[in-house]
C-alpha cells in the first residue's frame, strides 16, 4: 500500500498552494516590465524601418482584415509578425546577461576549459550582435533572415538566447510572447505611425539604458493614427 507523503521528509518536495501563488506572481510581475520594454524596442525598430512596418502591416490586413482587431486565436498564424519580434530579441534582449550558472564538474568546451564550480555568465546581447555567428549586417533589422530557418526563442543551438536554454529557461516565455505579440499586433494593425516634428527614421533616438534588462534611454515619441474601417 502507498504510503502517504510527508512534507517533513528530505526526499521530498510538495507544492501548496501558497507556492503556486508565488510562482504565478513571479511569472505575472516578471513579464510585465520585461514584455514593455521588448514593445518598445520592436515599434522603435519599425518607425526606423518604414519598409518592414509595411509588410507587417500587409500580412495583419490580409490575415486578420482591415475592419477587425486582432484577436490572440490568429496570433499563430501571422508568420512575419513573429520574425519581427524574434528579430526585435536578438538585437533588443531584455536581459543582455543570462542568470549565472554554475559548472557541476571539469568540462573543455571548444578547447576552453571550465573548471568545476566555475561561475558561468553568457552574453546574449554581444551573441546576437556577433557576425560571426550571424551575418555581416548583423546590425541590420532584418526580420526575413528568419525565413527558412530552424532558429527559435528556445536557444536550441544557443545563437537566440532571450529566454535562457534548456530546464534551467524562463518559466514565463510562452507568456511573455503572448502578451508582446499581442499588444504588437494590435498598435501596429490598429493604427498607422508617424515620427513627430518632422523626424526621419534615421533619427530615432536607439541609445540603451544599461541595468538588469535593458532599456530604452529616451522615451518613444510617435504619433498614432486610427486605419481600421468601422
Amino acid at each position: 500500500m502507498n504510503q502517504p507523503l510527508n512534507p517533513q521528509d528530505d526526499h521530498v518536495y510538495v507544492i501548496d498552494r501558497t507556492n503556486i501563488k508565488a510562482i504565478l506572481l513571479d511569472m505575472v510581475v516578471g513579464a510585465f516590465d520585461t514584455a514593455s520594454t521588448s514593445i518598445s524596442w520592436t515599434l522603435s525598430e519599425l518607425l526606423r524601418n518604414p519598409r518592414v512596418m509595411k509588410n507587417l502591416q500587409d500580412e495583419l490586413q490580409s490575415a486578420v482584415g482591415i475592419n477587425q482587431m486582432v484577436e490572440e486565436k490568429e496570433l499563430g498564424k501571422l508568420d512575419y509578425l513573429n520574425m519581427v519580434i524574434t528579430e526585435s530579441f536578438r538585437l533588443h534582449p531584455v536581459a543582455p546577461l543570462i542568470v549565472p550558472r554554475e559548472s557541476r564538474e571539469d568540462i573543455t568546451i571548444e578547447k576552453y576549459f571550465i573548471p568545476k564550480k566555475s561561475r558561468i555568465i553568457v552574453n546574449t546581447w554581444a551573441i546576437g550582435r556577433d557576425p560571426n555567428v550571424w551575418s555581416q549586417n548583423v546590425e541590420e533589422f532584418h526580420p526575413e533572415r528568419f525565413i527558412g530557418s530552424d532558429i527559435d526563442l528556445r536557444g536550441h543551438d544557443f545563437r537566440l538566447l532571450p529566454f535562457g536554454s534548456g530546464r534551467r529557461g524562463c518559466p514565463g516565455m510562452q507568456l511573455g510572447l503572448v502578451t508582446v505579440g499581442f499588444v504588437l499586433a494590435q498598435l501596429v494593425h490598429c493604427f498607422s505611425w508617424e515620427l513627430p516634428n518632422g523626424m526621419k527614421p534615421n533619427d530615432v533616438d536607439m541609445t540603451e539604458v544599461f541595468g538588469l534588462s535593458v532599456g530604452r534611454a529616451n522615451h518613444l515619441l510617435a504619433k498614432p493614427t486610427y486605419r481600421l474601417v468601422a
